[in-house]
């Protein structure tokens, strides 16, 4: 049976755990090669290695995404081994402290920027000319409810996913007329993950969905024919 994904190639940020790990195996079940980044070799050698024992591929690329020279690093290697890149998931980002606005740690926000906000044009901006050469490039990037719903202390995390929002509407918007590339943003909602174990420190984890439900459907929604700037908001 052909798979969904069969010669295509894959590059997934935050990898090593969640969302972005469940990401990985799901894109790389469908019979893409999957290029997976985090910061710790360790964690992502155990993704790499469910994904090989499940008969998939996977390329591990530990780095830092707040070093733009990494990242370039990186797209010159993609660019010389295999010329193209057919999907790219922006799910790397950090929560920082909940706090008030006018509490908000100067410094932790200078932080929880470069990674959330400004890495990710960086990521655009190195992996445009692949996603452009790929004949049905698609940029995925995770979100937030309160990216677009402001909540009381989700002041400085919430206007970082109002900030990715719009780059990625923009660079949607910009590619949409003059090559295939496609964008997707995605509301995973309630998912146990470690980042919403530490927002919500209270919560039972057997309550909120599984990072798997989430992984299958960006998959799910990568086989479809979609406009660009689709908003998928995962249930459940």
């Amino acid at each position: 049976m052909t798979k969904l994904f069969e010669g295509k190639v894959a590059l997934v940020t935050g990898a090593s755990r969640g969302i972005g790990a469940a990401t990985a195996k799901a894109l790389a079940a469908q019979g893409a090669h999957v290029i997976i980044t985090a910061r710790t070799a360790k964690d992502l050698e155990a993704v790499e290695d469910a994904i090989f024992n499940a008969g998939g591929n996977a390329t591990i690329a530990p780095l830092d995404l707040t070093d733009g020279d990494s990242i370039a690093r990186l797209a010159t290697a993609v660019t010389e081994r295999w010329g193209k890149l057919d999907v790219l998931v922006l799910n790397a980002a950090m929560l920082g402290t909940l706090a008030p606005v006018p509490a908000i740690d100067g410094a932790e926000f200078a932080r929880l920027f470069t990674l959330n906000v400004t890495a990710q044009q960086v990521l655009i901006a190195s992996f445009d000319a692949l996603l452009r050469k790929s004949d049905a490039g698609r940029l995925v990037a995770l979100t937030s409810s309160v990216g677009a719903t402001p909540r009381a202390f989700w002041g400085a995390y919430g206007a970082s996913k109002a900030a990715l929002e719009t780059l990625v509407a923009s660079y949607g918007e910009e590619v949409k007329n003059l090559s295939a590339v496609r964008t997707i943003i995605v509301d995973p909602g309630r998912t146990r993950t470690q980042m919403r174990a530490k927002a919500y420190p209270g919560e039972d984890p057997a309550t909120v969905k599984e990072p798997s439900v989430v992984a299958d459907a960006i998959v799910a929604m990568l086989t479809t024919e979609f406009e660009t700037g689709h908003r998928l908001v995962v249930e459940g």
